[in-house]
């Protein structure tokens, strides 16, 4: 009987289901969506009544100060990104020493890693909120949805996690991030809405 040999190699949150290229109307791209892959990501919660001493870890170990309100801060390496009150997301640019930080963090904190449970995807141009406005039920106007801020919603009954970047070349720009279980359904609603100004998908990381 011949042997079978099973091999198991890592896939990125979008493979098979975004990839490379363009569609949608022709001409310039009105919005461009950004696969990100590679980081690191953690669910970080603060004991009772010790959001402030864990913020104080996080400005010596990381040169970052924990938002308490729906914002982002970012440093060089690492973003914390709020997620409810005493509740954030960090985020390390590479995974490279993200446990070992893990591991030290939760000395401090409730700490859950989730690197792999997570989708994520930078959307910029000129039509970007064009395009989300098709699905998030926020006003994201630069007077209302400034520069760093956040927002826990939904788009097409997928929960996702929402901030604003600085604007870009491209034009305004926000990432996102969903449940990975669900990157399937939010990518049907993002090519359904995106289609009509035209898009062009890259990736990073």
């Amino acid at each position: 009987m011949a042997e079978t040999v099973t091999s198991w190699a890592p896939r990125g949150a979008w493979a098979g289901i975004a990839q490379p290229g363009s569609f949608g109307s022709q001409g310039e791209a009105g919005i461009v969506v950004t696969r990100l892959e590679g980081f690191g990501l953690a669910s970080v919660i603060a004991a009772p009544g010790g959001s402030a001493a864990l913020s104080r870890i996080f400005e010596a170990r990381l040169g970052l100060a924990l938002p308490t309100a729906p914002r982002i801060v970012r440093a060089a390496a690492h973003d914390a990104i709020w997620a409810g009150p005493d509740q954030w997301m960090l985020r390390a640019a590479l995974r490279d020493g993200f446990a070992g930080l893990l591991d030290e963090l939760s000395a401090h904190a409730a700490v859950s890693d989730q690197s792999d449970a997570r989708a994520m995807l930078r959307l910029a141009g000129p039509r970007v909120r064009d395009v989300l406005a098709k699905g998030v039920m926020l006003d994201l106007h630069p007077a209302t949805f400034a520069v760093g801020d956040v927002a826990l919603t939904n788009v097409a009954y997928v929960g996702v996690h929402l901030w604003r970047l600085e604007d870009t070349s491209e034009g305004p720009a926000f990432e996102i991030t969903v449940p990975r279980s669900m990157a399937g359904s939010f990518w049907s609603w993002l090519v359904a809405s995106a289609s009509e100004f035209g898009c062009r998908v890259e990736s990073r990381g």
